[in-house]
C-alpha cells in the first residue's frame, strides 16, 4: 500500500469513527477515544459497530475488553483488516473496502433537487425513504441535526418527495459519505446527486467511504478507487 493510501484508509477510518460516535451518542450512549481505537462501552445502535480501529496492529484482547460482548450482536469495524478476534469469539460478517474519489463535481448530471435536512420532519422523511418499509427508521433521531460535522442529504423528485440521499460526515481532511440510497436504482442512481450536494458543500475535500459488493461496482463507476480493506467481526 502507498503512503498516500495509508494516508488515505486512516483517515476514512477515523471520519466513520466519529459518525459511529455522532451516532451513538444521538441514542444516548457515550464512546471514547484512544489512541488505537474508538469504542463505546454498551451496544450501539443498529447497524453500528462496537468499536473501529483507528490505526493497524491495534491490541485484539485490550480492544475485546472495552466492548459489551456479552450483549447480542456485538461486532467491531477493523479497519485494517488485520485482527484475529477468533480467539475473542469473533467470526467475520464481511469485507470490505475503503473507498476514495477526489475533490470534483459528479461525471454524471443529477436529475434530482436535493437539500440538507435541517428539521425533524425532513429528517424523518429521509429516514422513511431510507429505511423502505424495514421497520427501523427510528435509527436516526433529531440529535443528530444538532452536531455540526453531520449533514443528512436528501434527493427529492419533481413533487418533493425523499427518494435518494445519504449521510456525509465533515472531518479536518475528508468528507465520509454513508447510508447511500435510492428508491429507484439503488446506489447508482444515487451518487449523482450525492456528489453534487457534497461537492457544493465541500468543493475541496476528497470523498471517502467504504463498500463491498455491487454497492463498491457502482461507486467505482461514480469515479471512487478502492484504498484499502476493512472487516467486519461479529461476536458470537
Amino acid at each position: 500500500m502507498t503512503v498516500q493510501k495509508q494516508f488515505l484508509v486512516r483517515a476514512a477510518a477515523r471520519n466513520n469513527a466519529e459518525w459511529c460516535a455522532v451516532m451513538s451518542r444521538s441514542h444516548g450512549l457515550a464512546g471514547a477515544f484512544e489512541p488505537q481505537v474508538w469504542a463505546a462501552p454498551a451496544r450501539t445502535p443498529l447497524f453500528y459497530p462496537d468499536a473501529v480501529t483507528l490505526v493497524p496492529g491495534a491490541d485484539p484482547a485490550a480492544l475485546a475488553a472495552r466492548i459489551d460482548t456479552s450483549a447480542p450482536g456485538a461486532s467491531v469495524k477493523d479497519s485494517f483488516a488485520d485482527l484475529d478476534l477468533t480467539g475473542a469469539g469473533f467470526r467475520v460478517l464481511f469485507e470490505a473496502q475503503w473507498i476514495h474519489r477526489p475533490a470534483s463535481a459528479p461525471d454524471t448530471k443529477p436529475d434530482l433537487a436535493w437539500n440538507v435536512a435541517g428539521d425533524p420532519d425532513t429528517l424523518h422523511a429521509w429516514a422513511l425513504a431510507w429505511d423502505n418499509g424495514n421497520g427501523n427508521p427510528d435509527l436516526f433521531r433529531p440529535e443528530l441535526l444538532d452536531d455540526p460535522a453531520t449533514f443528512i442529504l436528501a434527493g427529492r423528485s419533481a413533487d418533493g418527495r425523499v427518494v435518494a440521499g445519504a449521510v456525509a460526515s465533515h472531518s479536518d481532511q475528508v468528507v465520509g459519505i454513508s447510508n447511500v440510497f435510492a428508491l429507484d436504482g439503488g446506489p447508482d442512481a444515487a451518487w449523482p446527486v450525492v456528489l453534487e450536494a457534497v461537492h457544493w458543500l465541500f468543493p475541496a475535500l476528497p470523498v471517502v467511504g467504504y463498500d463491498h459488493g455491487e454497492h463498491l461496482a457502482a461507486a467505482v463507476c461514480h469515479g471512487f478507487e478502492p484504498v484499502g480493506p476493512l472487516r467486519i467481526w461479529l461476536h458470537g
